[in-house]
């Protein structure tokens, strides 16, 4: 029994130097007349080209603005999840807003108001004649504006023993009202016949207290903003 034995297939050949003469002869007045292969050829060659052209002037600016929205979804998917979060969280939210504004009256209580004024600064006068300090200067200086509030600085010295300045500052930090005191500093003010301190003290300080403005001054200060913003912007 014989083997039975394939049909042989013998690729066609391609002859380079007839291939190059075509292409060298070719009219381009007359493309009907091309022949076959050149014609495969230079459409391929065009193709190509188009391709690479619309890449180049059309896809690569669309694939950029994809990426941008791609960009821009993402960011807004982590805004909208931020805002669930805060969303779920909204009652704690509320309730820690609720205890601030509570805490903000409080404090707001603690201020006194511009016909207060008088009587705090009595009661500062009060606190060191009370330990038995002598007051060398007790001068108020101009208020100050800030914000919903005014700062009115006092400058103060006083003279008395260690015991009774500290015992004063006690008392000034135990007043109903906001008063701080600040920059302070303490010198000896007598010595005995040894040259030894004898006991007396000297303090001076700026004492700091705080009203709060009434609606006539906030809005008077508002205006003034206003006034001021505008002169700006004409410059």
């Amino acid at each position: 029994m014989k083997t039975p034995t394939l049909p042989k297939f013998n690729l066609p050949t391609v002859d380079f130097k007839q291939l190059a003469e075509e292409f060298r002869t070719l009219d381009p007045k007359d493309p009907g007349l091309w022949p076959l292969i050149p014609r495969i050829v230079i459409l391929a060659v065009v193709f190509v080209v188009l391709l690479l052209a619309t890449w180049l002037l059309g896809w690569s600016v669309q694939l950029e603005v994809l990426d941008n929205k791609a960009k821009e979804e993402a960011k807004l998917k982590e805004d909208w999840l931020n805002k669930k979060k805060q969303a779920v969280n909204l009652d704690e939210h509320r309730k820690q807003l609720a205890e601030i504004d509570r805490s903000f009256g409080e404090l707001l209580k603690q201020l006194p108001n511009k016909s207060e004024i008088e009587a705090l600064l009595v009661d500062i006068n009060q606190a060191g004649l009370g330990r038995g300090l002598q007051f060398e200067l007790f001068r108020p200086g101009a208020e100050t504006m800030k914000g919903f509030y005014a700062e009115l600085p006092i400058a103060l010295k006083l003279t008395g023993s260690y015991h009774d300045l500290g015992s004063f500052a006690g008392d000034v930090a135990k007043l109903s009202r906001i008063v701080t005191l600040n920059d302070i500093e303490v010198a000896d003010t007598a010595k005995d016949a040894k040259g030894a301190s004898a006991g007396m003290l000297s303090m001076s300080t700026t004492a700091k207290t705080f009203r709060y403005l009434d609606d006539e001054e906030l809005a008077r200060q508002k205006k003034a903003a206003q006034e001021k913003a505008k002169a700006g912007a004409k410059k």
